[in-house]
C-alpha cells in the first residue's frame, strides 16, 4: 500500500523528470525507489524505522520522528532538488574569508562537520539529480579548505564548510565563526557526527561553538551503514543524551543518514525545503 501510494503521487511528473535523470543512483529518484520493497523503502525515506525494533519499549522514541513529512511532501522537496531552465542548480564560488563571501537574499543552510565524516558525499548525494553539480570528494581527510557555495534556483542556498579536526584549515577558526555568528540569511546549521563511532573531542567542542552562537542547528548521523545496529544505537543513544542535556539551540531529532545507501536523504531534502519555506507541509511537523 504505501509503495502504491508513492507510485501515486509520483506518476504525474514521470515524464518531466525522465529526461534529466540518466546516470544517478537508482535509490536518488523516489520514483525508482517504490521499485524496492515496502519495508526497505520505509528503511530508505524513514531509517530511524529500522531501529525501533532493537529499542527497549521504554524508550521514548518521540523526538526521533519529530519531523516525519509525508510522500507528497518528499516529492515536493525532489522537484527543487531537480534542475530544469527555470531552476538552475549550480556552484556558485568559494571563499576563504568573510570579505569573499556573496551577499545573497535567499535562504542559506551550511554543513559542518569533522575531517572525513562525509560531509561533501551527503552533499553530492543531496544533489544526484543533478549530476553536472560537482561536489568534489576525496577519500583523503580535510579535502574541503574553503567555504563552497551552491545555488538552488532563487529558492535556497547549500554552503559545504570546511572540516575540522585532522588536516583541517589552519584558519578554520577564523573563516567559520565569522560566518556562524554573522549571516543574516543562514537559517539553520547542520553539524554532522559519524554514526559508526559517535560523538567525538572534536565534535563536542563544535556542538560548544554551535551553543556559543545561539542559533538553530541540527544533527546529521552520517555512516549507518558502516556499523551494526548495537553500535549505531549505542552511539545515537549517547548523542540524545547530550542533545537532551546540554543543548538548547539544538534540534531535538537527529537525522540518520548514509549518503551509500540514500538512506535518510529524501527526508533531509524535505527538512531543508521546509525550513527555506521553499515548500508547504501537509503533515504537521515540529521544527
Amino acid at each position: 500500500m504505501f509503495c502504491l501510494r508513492l507510485r501515486l503521487w509520483l506518476q504525474p511528473a514521470s515524464q518531466v523528470w525522465a529526461a534529466s535523470r540518466q546516470n544517478v543512483h537508482k535509490l536518488a529518484s523516489l520514483q525508482k525507489a517504490t521499485m524496492m520493497p515496502p519495508r526497505k523503502l520505509q528503511g530508505i525515506l524513514y531509517p530511524f524505522t529500522d531501529l525501533e525494533a532493537y529499542l527497549d519499549r521504554s524508550v521514548d522514541t518521540t523526538h526521533f520522528q519529530l519531523f516525519h513529512p509525508s510522500v507528497e511532501d518528499m516529492v515536493q522537496s525532489e522537484k527543487l532538488f531537480s534542475s530544469s531552465p527555470s531552476h538552475k542548480i549550480d556552484y556558485y564560488i568559494s571563499a576563504e574569508r568573510m570579505d569573499h563571501v556573496p551577499v545573497l537574499q535567499q535562504p542559506e543552510v551550511c554543513f559542518i562537520g569533522r575531517s572525513n565524516v562525509g560531509k561533501s558525499s551527503l552533499i553530492r548525494a543531496l544533489f544526484a539529480l543533478t549530476p553536472e553539480v560537482e561536489v568534489r570528494v576525496s577519500k583523503t581527510p580535510g579535502h574541503t579548505k574553503k567555504m563552497n557555495f551552491f545555488r538552488v534556483g532563487k529558492a535556497f542556498t547549500v554552503v559545504d564548510m570546511p572540516g575540522y579536526g585532522h588536516r583541517a584549515p589552519k584558519d578554520f577558526v577564523d573563516m567559520v565563526e565569522p560566518y556562524l555568528y554573522t549571516r543574516k540569511n543562514l537559517v539553520r546549521t547542520f553539524l554532522l557526527v559519524d554514526g559508526s563511532v559517535g560523538l567525538q573531542k572534536a565534535d563536542l567542542i563544535a556542538l560548544e561553538m554551535c551553543e556559543d552562537i545561539k542559533h538553530p542547528y541540527v544533527m546529521l548521523v552520517t555512516k549507518i551503514d558502516k556499523c551494526g545496529h548495537g553500535t549505531l544505537l549505542t552511539n545515537l543513544m549517547n548523542l540524545q543524551d547530550v542533545v537532551k542535556t546540554q543543548t538548547s539551540s539544538c534540534f531535538p531529532q537527529p537525522f540518520l543518514l548514509s549518503s551509500l545507501q540514500f538512506r535518510g536523504i529524501h527526508l533531509l531534502r524535505c527538512f531543508i525545503c521546509h525550513l527555506t519555506g521553499s515548500i508547504r507541509l501537509t503533515n504537521t511537523c515540529h521544527t
